[in-house]
């Protein structure tokens, strides 16, 4: 076969550090713009992005080319730099350490990216903390809630 088709989509979920309120609304359709270059300099494509103050989710068609990490490792490294350089935040902005990636099949892109639409809404209802372990659920991945997120820092 002479050429690459590739359909893979990949529900991306992380949250700041601690889970810190720090994503300010009056910027954040610009950060998901700035999210949908770095994706396409990647050869990827942001089809959904959404999200609250402490967290984001992103459905992106990934190329084949590159390692998902790889790709999510540029998503939250040059986010990251784009917050602290270029909006009025107050200390360093940082995206936790880990992320969840799961995947999303063509029949279900539709589904999950209205569920990422609609993420103000379904948060008035429950928790990140409550989403994300329903979410590992649902995907069947084996966790320990201890660990799943940073540890908050109380001041």
């Amino acid at each position: 076969m002479p050429s690459t088709h590739h359909g893979i989509q990949i529900h991306i979920v992380f949250s700041t550090k601690n889970r810190l309120k720090t994503i300010r609304p009056q910027w954040q359709d610009e950060l998901y713009a700035y999210i949908g270059g770095i994706c396409r300099e990647h050869k990827s494509n942001l089809l959904a992005a959404g999200g609250t103050k402490d967290h984001l989710h992103l459905l992106v068609k990934i190329h084949p080319s590159f390692a998902i990490s790889d790709t999510i490792k540029l998503i939250k490294g040059n986010s990251s730099r784009w917050i602290n350089q270029e909006q009025d935040h107050r200390d360093k902005f940082q995206w936790q350490t880990g992320y969840g990636a799961f995947s999303v099949s063509l029949s279900n892109s539709d589904v999950v990216q209205r569920y990422i639409a609609n993420q103000e809404a379904h948060h008035r209802k429950r928790s990140f903390q409550e989403e994300y372990f329903e979410i590992l659920k649902k995907h069947k991945i084996e966790f320990d809630d201890r660990f799943v997120f940073d540890q908050e820092v109380v001041v």
